[in-house]
């Protein structure tokens, strides 16, 4: 399968599903499921479909959720993701529920980093808002998604000094988690401090030397992937805060 074939079979699907033939439309992808599609045309068969209608669309991603394939997530994140700049909220909610039905990190990562990670790119303020309840939810996929998606933000960011105040919003996001206890969440809140370091130390170090002094108790892991990217000196005043 090429790039071509792709949107040629996205197209038929989404033929099938907007006129309510929506077994159809799984017949023709279930193969592409099977078989190891790469993701980049994963991504592309679901950013097409998710142009459809909501309403027929999202049943549909429901019924290959439920299959729980390896290339179900990618697909799925990228049908949500085309439908962040009519319903953030939405899709949002809707990736949640894919993250734990999924129960598996990497269909968390991939979802965290094609919806929520994309919707703070595209939509910074309303995205940060709709993921604060994220931070504490019973489901230890959705509290790690938080990290990934801050990472994805920061990783498209590249250091540029004028998203400054959002890396100041972020920490502040993700200061709540500095304790988080379970090691998936913590590898994922980690992973976004990791990626903070590496593009913008100046504001990483001082947040985190007061983090790892204040805190209670957190895990090692967490300072360690924190201090990653950071310059000597910085990494040395975090761990010697952390031993207070």
């Amino acid at each position: 399968m090429n790039s071509r074939d792709a949107d040629a079979l996205a197209s038929r699907i989404l033929h099938h599903i907007a006129e309510g033939h929506p077994r159809k439309g799984h017949a023709l992808l279930a193969p592409v499921l099977a078989a190891k599609t790469p993701f980049r045309l994963l991504d592309r068969i679901g950013a097409r479909i998710g142009e459809g209608r909501p309403r027929d669309v999202n049943p549909f991603l429901g019924r290959i959720g439920s299959g729980r394939a390896i290339g179900a997530w990618p697909l799925i994140g990228s049908a949500l993701a085309a439908q962040l700049d009519r319903d953030v909220r939405g899709a949002l909610r809707r990736c949640r529920a894919f993250i734990i039905q999924g129960d598996i990190w990497y269909a968390a990562d991939t979802l965290a980093e094609r919806v929520p990670g994309a919707a703070l790119v595209a939509d910074f303020p309303r995205a940060l808002s709709a993921l604060k309840p994220w931070r504490t939810d019973p489901n230890r996929w959705v509290r790690k998604s938080c990290g990934v998606a801050v990472h994805l933000w920061a990783k498209r960011s590249r250091g540029e000094p004028r998203h400054l105040p959002k890396v100041k919003k972020l920490l502040a996001f993700l200061a709540p988690m500095f304790c988080e206890e379970d090691l998936d969440a913590v590898k994922g809140v980690g992973w976004a401090l990791k990626t903070l370091g590496r593009y913008y130390p100046e504001a990483l170090s001082p947040w985190l030397a007061r983090q790892a002094g204040r805190a209670r108790s957190f895990r090692p892991l967490m300072l360690r992937k924190a201090v990653t990217y950071l310059p000597a000196k910085d990494r040395d005043n975090a761990i010697r805060a952390a031993r207070r």
